[in-house]
């Protein structure tokens, strides 16, 4: 059963809106159908794409620290790290 929401839930977009090689917006971190269709979600879907950004974050935190430990500090890093991550969860 889907729990009320009393408040509207925002988009999560940072306004950055430039994709990376796999759909995956570089601000906010949705994937192409999910920022397509924010507006027709139910709000438990909506509660699960933040989740889902969420994890993606974290991931990429991780391998930006990872890189960092490795010593790999450089004007490109960030590119390299999108093109390694993962997101599919």
């Amino acid at each position: 059963m889907e729990q009320l929401e009393f408040f509207i839930i925002p988009s999560p977009c940072r306004g950055v809106c430039e994709s990376n090689h796999k759909g995956y917006c570089k601000g906010c971190l949705r994937s192409r159908n999910e920022r397509l269709y924010w507006l027709r979600l139910s709000d438990m879907q909506k509660q699960n794409v933040l989740r889902l950004c969420a994890m993606r974050r974290r991931k990429l935190e991780q391998l930006l620290l990872q890189a960092q430990q490795a010593g790999k500090e450089n004007d490109r890093l960030m590119e390299q790290l999108w093109i390694q991550a993962d997101f599919d969860f």
